[in-house]
């Protein structure tokens, strides 16, 4: 029972507290004046009265009322129901007017009378608005209306008048006014009571945004309501808690906010708060809060504050059924015939229907909960925990953020202690959630069945507030109208006689005294708890998780490791390892393990240990921090259990190699650990009372085993009044001993998982914040004494030892902490836990003493049994610098390796890392037992390391995160290493600073080129030698070089010193180097040759001769060295020496081809125009046309405008400037003078004479190629006319591809067809598809461009130019174009060295990713297509086609780009390569690359960052762009080339090896400095150390044709042109392949030593098995060209091994091909009509008939054939061709070549003997021999068997016998009738037939 009303107040406004028009309230009267002893009188009433301020006003306002709401300290809720009226006032602002004068404002006119509020306020608990609102009117009425009832009677009666809290009666009371009301009460008071304002709520703000506030007020977000209503505010509020039933709400509750308090919105903590939308624009700047506007029905979320929403399909399911509730109408908005009546519930209906809703909302979110509940204490009080994780684990939401914050929340808090109980009164929200768990699964999908329920339950809640039809018994009066509307002075509202209510009220406490107390019955009963949670597994579970395959692999593998087993298991491992990703099989592996534990202890041996511990590792590895799935909870008393012995009396438990998991770490896993045990132990408790109670019921106890633990303490609860004291007490004690022996089993748990192994190591405070933990435990127990105690204990325990110390502090913090709140929770006293806190320090002291010993000895153990560490085989001269460290080797992106493409999964690999001074090796096998007999090699030249970061790694097979190192190689490797735990991290620092200083060494000399052979011990003992001995061997060399190779004198007169090796690299001393070569200069044109060089210079002299360059010039005819000291006039260049000493130009050679007409003198003054001092040289010559090609580096910008823009104005006094440019020019003409061509067009060499050229050249067939030309050069320049951007893309760009690629066989009648070819074998029929204007284009005639730009051959001159400039476009900006100039500059766009840099990054990326790609956005092809390397082997090729088109019509080309050293490089090769075949053998290619890169200074070093200086630019991989082309060709004109592709892919592996010293420095001029370039031939120490790439392959190309192309069939002269659209390029191989078998196979001596190891351990007798012929082979192991080498390679391969046999001196494979070659040659020669058969290695078309080689091979009188057949078995073409001339087998009687062996072949029928059927046979008519021979196949050497022809008596036709072949002509039989039988042949038809028998019959006439 209950009070009605607590208190009466009246507040009127307060005259005398007046400030500048804030008036304030007081409380004039309050009744009763003694405060009540249980509800204290609320503070600040008057300020809830009116909460937007005390003010007067002008006109008398309508009465309000509202209800606010107050909470006390006691957080108790007290209802204020307000009714507010107005009475007049005289203004007293009259006499105030003085002041407005003084504002100097217009008075404002005061009217005369005023308006003051007066609240009549009745505080009460209970919610009851209408019934306040009545009553208040009532006395209002009685005082307005002046009613015969005195007020005192009236709020006496309210005061004293008493109602039950629930329980569903009615009441009717009345005031004694007259009046009449009934109270109705509701059913059960835990159910909120709403009316309908939870209806309004939804109505005002729409479903979406209620569902927002609801879900913000569960996570405990700051929600604000703003309405100009009190009322709604209030009601709102009331409606947003009454749907978070059964949750309730325990912050900041304020419906209404009074104006004063608004700064309490800027509390910290959490609220519901609603404020008059009068104050809306001081809620603007809150951050934080959410704000529901219930006016405009909008709520505003501020960025910053995130809410989590209800878990889908919950949110879904949610959302439909409010909108049923709310809009019925809706799902039958579409329907043809709608329902007649489709209108929502009354407001009271709907709103029980909503509250529904949100109630099945609420059990599905919490169905089960009370399964993990833990009941740690019940008695005196049950205490109950519950345990989150489980809860969230078993629903499988622990992601779901929504939920976690609910569960942390202090509303869930709450939830849990008023619920947890399990003896208590139930209501509607138990029996949903306990007994209606299977009807709302099986609702879920249906919302129709949602919506029956919910009505179900809505008709529940409407009965509990409305349990009787309601009751027409209110009578109450209200004011009458006139009162209400009447102006006349109304009487103030009397004073009231506080004696007269004092008297009610103590009358009516005295009759309650006398009366009988009222009992109320509680129902208590035992709280459901429903299905236990496991029956509810969530749906989206992983499928995988519970496939039964799973678990049986580790319930196998687990009984063969007790077994011991130990290789079963071991293969069982890796998939083991894998199952344990799904919860079941982790699960399925604690049970396992459990039933291997005996007596708490289960003692295995080493390896049996190492295995639990690895699977225990993986187990833990997957759990989260709050272990949801229990897992972690089942392996703790698993790791305490297993342990193995490691000496005496020594034994090491399974715990200290499981530590490191962040489980371990977390408080809230140890509570909730801590209380499932303390739970188990109650339980177990109160289990044997009762069995002792009832020993003879057996039947009933046994039932009782299965009890819950909630269920067993209900019962307790049930009895605990019917005990007696003392047995009492005794419960209490027992139970809390129970929890405190816990306690200290918890402490010594924990010391055994928090100290790792290795006190020293403090790997707790590293991997966890332990200090933090405190932060994530959210208990609201405060620790008790430990917090001033624990500090105390930690000193007293007297141990001060220095370096346990800090692990042991930190677990003792720990596990105090611990302590302290799980002893608080659960009622421990204070003198145990004072015990406790003097026990830690000491368990934990003593567990480390254990732990010592037990490291100790673990460092002893044999370490476990890992593969033995494998040498890799090194180079003669290679030595290894750090020894073999054990590593792991990771499977990085690519898939091959891992198995996940088929094969076996090679990595990752257990193995060692070797640093050597030329490599860096990983050598090991992989870790997947099913090839673990498989060697993994993965190695590259520590010089093309490029990049190298730190990584760490957890490998699937152990638990520990490694640290390892991830290092990528420019030759297209990666290695991913996790260092194995034995290698000390220092150590592993060591490695990186050794692999550093390999890397980048001081100097070049530093690189193993130099160092090969030399003393290993240089690198380990870096610390003293290394410095002095590489100045002492660079200053020795330069002292010898210098007397060796430059004529002193003019060293000293330059002022020039070398600079230091550390700068060589960076761009200030480029830039110093050429002012000095610019300034400095040495008349040297007077010096003839003879007279400079000294006689110490001759022998360089002699060397530079001998250079290649000069070899060259001489083939081409550009003039020998003799021939320039002569100076010879006929030939138009010479050789000069002027830069032989390398002054004037210092990355050039030191001879070099000009003009014969220039003097050197003036060359000296012509460099300096061109950067670097590069000025044009002529490199190569057209020996047809004689057009030169020359190479410059780009102009200096001052050169450039002063050379294009005014190239004949006329200057008064030539400048200096001016003088250079004309000598430019003049250098120019010079050039183009030398071209027959310009000096047959005019005999003079001068301008007028050029004009004259113009008009009258009729030089037919350039016209004819000019159009091609002109699309060309579009193509590269990307003309301006190209509107739509990219020239490949606009039309003009589509023309002038067309034009490019063709060149076919169209348009051949109008020109002599052209020379070369375009594209590669497969160019045929290109043209058909292309538009018909191509053909006339190509003829010459022209056609108008679509899109109005000039047309094609407008764009180059009428006339073709003499010389033209390729230039960069960047430089050549602003030069105007002279129409009398005989050159032309093309402006082309030229790839950064950047931008080349940038591209082979992204480049080795895609092709060697370190991670597998995530998405479709990261797949291979479209991270080439970013990394944009193909475009730029495209710009690059396109540029040189261009150059190979001028050069063949005959117009020389000058290519100036950049410095001269990169793109010009690249170009200027690549054009000589497809003009000149030469350049395509063996020493053409050597040559150029010797001529253009090596000698012309393309700068290897720096461009490879080969040292320190350099190693800031980066890795910039010009020289590989240059062989990627090469190879592009290659791959279109196979024929063309004498070497193979493997030939380019070795080049480009070694010129980033450093192995040879070919292609160190950056220049000749570096190389002599060094001594390099010409090293006396004596002075070679170590035969087997190359110092020359070349003479390496040389020698290797003697002893095996690898770098052999056997397709090399050249066309004389003949020019390519191929294809250069992306489309047409291929992706090299080189940079995808990978041998993990033995690595790269481009050093070659290691394969032969493998091959040879192979070898020895084949010969030791192998009696085990027969061998089986497969061979397997693997992508991405295997090396492909060894395990399945080419047809002709195998045979040669096979000839030498026959020769060896037979013990011949096997021949050298060239000389063996050669011979085939002129076999085929003469037997081409031989033959009588021309063949299809001419080796297809002789001849470029490829016919599709078949080539066959034979290869005779001379043995002492008996022969033995090989036989090269290129193609399949021949029976497809069984029609034999008549005197087929072939040498498919060769007799061993005869050796000719002619072509009657065979006069006739092919394939017959013939049947064999008696019963035996007819066979396909392949028959040869021999005439020489005079026999029919017949063999199996046509490949067969064998001869089957013999008809002699001399015994043939006739050839007859036949008929069909039994068994022939079906379908065949009766005309195809015939028969052989010989002496000794008949044979009966069958052909193919009867014409065959015919044929057969006409050639036997003459060769039997023959004979």
């Amino acid at each position: 029972m209950a009070r009605l009303a607590d208190y009466f107040v009246v507040v009127g406004y307060d005259l005398d507290k007046r400030v500048e028009g804030e008036g304030q309230g007081r409380i004039l009267q309050r009744f009763p004046e003694k405060d009540w002893e249980d509800s204290p009188f609320p503070q600040g009433v008057e300020l809830f009265c009116q909460p937007s301020g005390w003010q007067l006003v002008p006109e008398r306002q309508p009465a309000s009322f509202f209800v606010a709401v107050l909470t006390d300290i006691s957080s108790d809720r007290h209802y204020c129901a307000c009714f507010t009226f107005w009475e007049g006032l005289d203004n007293p602002q009259s006499e105030a007017s003085e002041v407005d004068e003084a504002d100097e404002e217009p008075a404002v006119v005061q009217p005369a009378k005023i308006f003051a509020p007066k609240s009549l306020v009745l505080v009460s608990r209970l919610d009851y608005t209408e019934v306040f609102r009545n009553c208040l009117g009532l006395i209002y009425t009685i005082h307005v209306d002046g009613l015969s009832v005195p007020l005192e009677t009236v709020i006496g009666n309210l005061l004293t008048c008493i109602i039950p809290i629930a329980g569903g009666s009615q009441r009717t009371i009345t005031l004694g006014a007259g009046d009449r009301q009934v109270i109705q009460t509701p059913i059960n008071d835990s159910l909120p009571v709403s009316g309908s304002s939870v209806a309004q709520l939804f109505r005002q703000l729409g479903i979406i945004n209620v569902l927002y506030l609801f879900c913000a007020a569960l996570t405990e977000h700051k929600i604000l309501f703003l309405s100009s209503s009190y009322q709604r505010l209030t009601d709102a509020c009331r409606g947003l808690l009454a749907i978070m039933f059964p949750l309730k709400y325990s912050f900041t509750y304020v419906p209404i906010l009074p104006g004063k308090l608004l700064e309490v919105l800027s509390t910290p903590t959490p609220f519901i708060i609603g404020v008059n939308s009068f104050f809306r624009s001081e809620t603007q700047e809150l951050l934080d809060v959410i704000i529901a506007d219930l006016d405009g029905g909008t709520i505003t979320i501020p960025e910053c504050v995130h809410i989590s929403l209800l878990p889908e399909p919950l949110l879904q399911q949610i959302q439909t059924a409010l909108s049923m509730v709310l809009d019925p109408e809706l799902e039958f908005a579409d329907h043809a015939f709608p329902p007649q009546s489709l209108q929502p519930s009354a407001l009271k209906i709907q709103d029980k229907e909503i509250r529904a809703v949100f109630l099945w909302l609420f059990a599905r979110l919490f169905q089960g909960y009370r399964w993990c509940l833990h009941i740690i204490r019940i008695h005196p009080e049950p205490v109950i925990r519950f345990h989150k994780a489980a809860f969230l684990g078993q629903r499988a939401l622990t992601e779901d953020d929504f939920l976690m914050k609910v569960l942390d929340g202090m509303a869930f808090a709450g939830f849990v202690s008023e619920r947890g109980p399990p003896y208590r009164a139930t209501d509607l929200f138990d029996d949903l959630v306990a007994n209606q768990v299977e009807r709302i699964r099986q609702e879920e999908t249906c919302p129709h069945k949602v919506m029956s329920h919910v009505k179900e339950l809505a008709e529940q809640l409407f009965k509990n507030e409305n349990p009787y039809p309601a009751v027409a018994m209110h009578k109450v009066q209200r004011p009458s109208e006139s009162s209400q509307n009447s102006t006349q002075n109304q009487t103030v509202f009397p004073g009231l006689d506080e004696v007269a209510v004092q008297l009610f009220i103590d009358h009516a406490a005295a009759k309650l005294k006398s009366a009988p107390p009222v009992v109320k019955v509680e129902l208590k009963s035992m709280v459901p708890s429903g299905p236990p949670l496991g029956d509810i597994v969530d749906r989206n579970g992983n499928v995988m998780a519970n496939s039964a395959r799973r678990l049986e692999v580790v319930r196998n593998c687990i009984t063969y490791i007790f077994e011991n087993k130990m290789l079963e298991a071991k293969k069982l491992m890796p998939a083991v390892l894998r199952a344990l990703k799904g919860r079941a099989a982790r699960v399925c592996l604690t049970q396992e393990l459990n039933q291997h534990v005996l007596q708490n202890r289960a003692v295995l041996d080493d390896q049996q240990f190492d295995y639990v511990v690895r699977m225990m590792n993986c187990t833990l590895q997957d759990c989260s921090h709050i272990d949801e799935h229990g897992i972690a909870a089942a392996l703790l008393p698993l790791v305490t259990a297993f342990c193995r012995k490691l000496g005496a009396g020594i034994t090491q438990f399974a715990y200290s190699c499981v530590q490191e998991h962040m489980v371990w770490t977390t408080m809230q896993f140890w509570e909730a650990m801590f209380y499932s045990d303390v739970q188990n132990h109650i339980k177990a408790l109160y289990l044997e009372t009762e069995d002792g109670d009832q020993q003879g019921n057996l039947g009933e106890s046994g039932s009782r085993r299965e009890i819950g633990a909630l269920e067993l303490a209900s019962e307790q609860n049930r009895l605990w009044p019917t005990l007696s004291k003392e047995m009492q007490m005794e419960r209490v004690q027992k139970e809390e001993s129970t929890v405190f022996s816990q306690a200290i089993h918890y402490a010594n748990r924990m010391s055994y998982l928090l100290l790792p192994l290795d006190t020293s190591k403090n790997r707790l405070l590293r991997s966890s914040g332990l200090g933090d933990v405190e932060s994530v435990s959210n208990s609201y127990v405060t620790n008790s004494i430990a917090g001033s105690m624990a500090e105390s204990y930690d000193t007293e325990s007297g141990f001060e030892d220095a370096e346990s110390s800090d692990v042991a502090n930190s677990v003792v913090r720990f596990i105090n902490r611990f302590v302290d709140k799980v002893c608080n929770e659960s009622g421990v006293t204070n003198e145990h836990l004072k015990a406790l806190h003097l026990m830690i320090p000491d368990i934990v002291q003593m567990h480390i003493e254990t732990l010592d010993a037990v490291h100790r000895e673990s460092k002893r153990l044999p370490p476990i049994q890992k593969p033995k560490l494998l040498r890799p085989t090194l180079l003669p001269g290679e030595e290894l610098v750090m020894d073999g460290m054990r590593v792991h080797l990771i499977p990085d992106g690519r898939e091959e390796a891992t198995g996940l493409m088929g094969g076996p999964p090679l990595l990752p690999a257990e193995g060692a890392i070797f640093l050597t001074t030329y490599r860096l090796i990983f050598k090991g096998t992989p870790t997947d037992p099913l090839v673990g007999e498989q060697v993994v090699t993965r190695s590259f030249p520590v010089a093309s390391l490029t990049k190298e970061k730190r990584i760490s790694v957890t490998l699937t097979m152990d638990q520990y995160v490694q640290e390892g190192l991830q290092l990528r190689s420019c030759t297209f490797q990666l290695m991913k290493i996790a260092f194995d735990e034995e290698v000390a991290s220092d150590l592993a620092e060591v490695f990186r600073k050794h692999l550093h200083k390999l890397r980048y060494p001081q100097h070049v000399q530093g690189t193993f080129a130099f160092t090969v052979g030399q003393c290993g011990k240089l690198v380990v003992e870096h610390k003293t030698k290394d410095k002095n001995q590489s100045l002492k061997t660079l200053s020795k060399n330069l002292v010898k070089t210098a007397k060796r190779t430059i004529g002193r004198q003019y060293v000293t007169k330059k002022k020039y010193s070398p600079p230091t090796w550390e700068n060589r690299g960076s761009f200030q001393s480029e830039l110093d180097e050429d002012e000095i070569s610019v300034s400095e200069e040495v008349d040297q044109s007077s010096l003839t040759l003879s007279s400079t060089i000294r006689s110490s210079d001759r022998q360089t002299m002699s060397n530079v001769v001998e250079r290649a360059c000069c070899r060259d010039y001489q083939r081409l005819g550009l003039g020998t060295l003799s021939n320039s000291l002569t100076r010879s006039k006929n030939e138009p260049f010479r050789i000069s020496t002027v830069n032989r000493m390398y002054t004037v130009c210092r990355s050039y050679p030191g001879l070099l081809i000009v003009p014969q007409s220039i003097p050197d003198s003036t060359i000296q003054r012509i460099c300096r125009c061109y950067r670097q001092n590069r000025f044009p040289v002529v490199c190569w010559r057209n020996s047809r046309t004689k057009a030169v090609l020359l190479r410059s580096a780009g102009l200096h910008a001052k050169g450039v405008v002063g050379f294009f823009k005014s190239p004949n104005a006329p200057t008064t006094v030539p400048s200096q400037a001016d003088s250079t440019s004309l000598e430019q020019e003049k250098y120019l003409q010079a050039i183009i003078s030398s071209m027959p061509s310009y000096s047959e067009s005019s005999g003079r060499n001068t301008l007028s004479g050029f004009t004259s050229t113009h008009m009258n050249t009729s030089d037919s067939s350039d016209k004819m190629r000019n159009p091609k030309i002109g699309a060309l050069m579009k193509q590269v320049m990307g003309s301006k006319e190209d509107v739509p951007g990219t020239f490949s893309r606009g039309a003009v760009g589509q023309r002038a591809k067309v034009i490019s690629h063709s060149q076919p066989k169209v348009s051949g009648k109008a020109r002599n067809p052209s020379r070369g070819k375009w594209g590669s074998i497969r160019g045929s029929g290109r043209l058909s598809a292309y538009n018909p204007d191509v053909g006339t284009r190509l003829a010459g005639k022209e056609s108008p461009q679509p899109n109005g730009g000039p047309s094609e051959a407008m764009f180059l001159r009428q006339q073709r130019a003499y010389l033209y400039i390729i230039g960069d476009k960047s430089q050549l900006k602003g030069g105007k174009q002279d129409s009398f100039q005989q050159w032309e500059v093309v402006p082309i766009e030229v790839c950064d060295v950047r931008q080349v840099k940038n591209s082979f990054k992204k480049l080795m990326k895609a092709c060697v990713p370190s991670s597998p790609s995530l998405g479709p956005s990261m797949s291979f092809l479209r991270c080439l297509e970013d990394s944009e390397w193909m475009a730029l082997l495209h710009r690059v090729l396109q540029v040189s086609v261009l150059v190979v088109e001028l050069l063949d019509t005959g117009s020389s080309v000058m290519v100036s780009l950049e410095d001269g050293w990169d793109v010009t490089t690249q170009v200027v090769s690549l054009v000589q390569l497809l003009s000149d075949p030469y350049y395509r053998t063996f020493d053409g290619f050597r040559l150029l690359v010797e001529k253009e890169w090596l000698s012309f200074g393309h700068r290897f070093s720096h461009r490879g960052a080969q040292t320190l200086g350099s190693q800031s630019s980066g890795f910039t991989p010009v020289f590989l762009q240059f062989l990627d082309c090469v190879h592009q060709i290659h791959l279109q004109f196979p024929m063309e080339f004498e070497f193979s592709q493997y030939y380019l892919k070795f080049l480009a592996y070694h010129y980033v090896s450093n192995r040879f010293r070919t292609f160190l420095l950056d220049s000749d001029y570096e190389r002599i400095e060094l001594g390099v370039l010409y090293e006396e031939k004596g002075e070679r120490k170590s035969p087997q150390v190359c110092k020359s790439v070349w003479d390496y392959i040389d020698r290797l190309n003697k002893k095996t044709p690898i770098f052999y192309n056997y397709m090399f069939s050249p066309e004389d002269e003949e020019v390519l042109r191929p294809y250069t659209f992306i489309s047409n390029l291929k992706v090299w191989d080189f940079y995808m392949e990978e041998t993990l078998s033995e690595g790269p196979s481009y050093d070659w001596e290691l394969r032969g030593r493998q091959e040879r190891a192979a070898e020895e351990a084949a010969e030791k007798p192998d009696t085990s098995a027969p061998k089986s012929q497969r061979v397997i082979v693997w992508p991405c192991y295997d090396n492909l060209s060894k395990v399945v080498p080419d047809a002709i390679t195998k045979l040669l391969q096979d000839l030498q091994s026959l020769e060896a046999e037979l013990g011949q001196t096997s021949e050298k494979w060239k000389d063996t091909w050669d011979k085939i070659k002129n076999t085929q040659r003469t037997e081409t020669k031989l033959e009588s009509k021309p063949s299809f058969s001419s080796s297809l290695l002789m001849s470029s078309n490829l016919s599709h008939q078949r080539r066959s080689q034979g290869v005779y091979l001379q043995e002492s009188g008996v022969g033995s054939s090989i036989n090269l057949g290129l193609d399949c078995e021949a029976s497809a073409t069984s029609t034999p061709v008549a005197g087929r001339p072939s040498t498919s087998t060769l007799y061993s009687q005869f050796q000719s070549t002619e072509s009657e062996n065979r006069s006739f072949e092919g394939i017959l029928y013939k049947r064999g003997a008696l019963l035996k059927p007819w066979k396909p046979r392949w028959f040869v008519l021999d005439k020489t021999k005079h026999q029919l021979r017949y063999y199996e196949t046509r490949q067969d050497k064998e001869c089957k068997g013999v008809i002699e022809l001399a015994e043939v008596e006739s050839v007859t036709a036949g008929t069909s016998a039994m068994g022939a072949p079906k379908s065949i002509d009766e005309k195809a039989f015939f028969d052989l009738k010989t002496t000794k039988r008949v044979y009966n042949f069958c052909a193919q038809d009867s014409l065959n037939a015919q044929l057969w028998m006409d050639s036997v019959q003459s060769c039997l006439s023959d004979a």
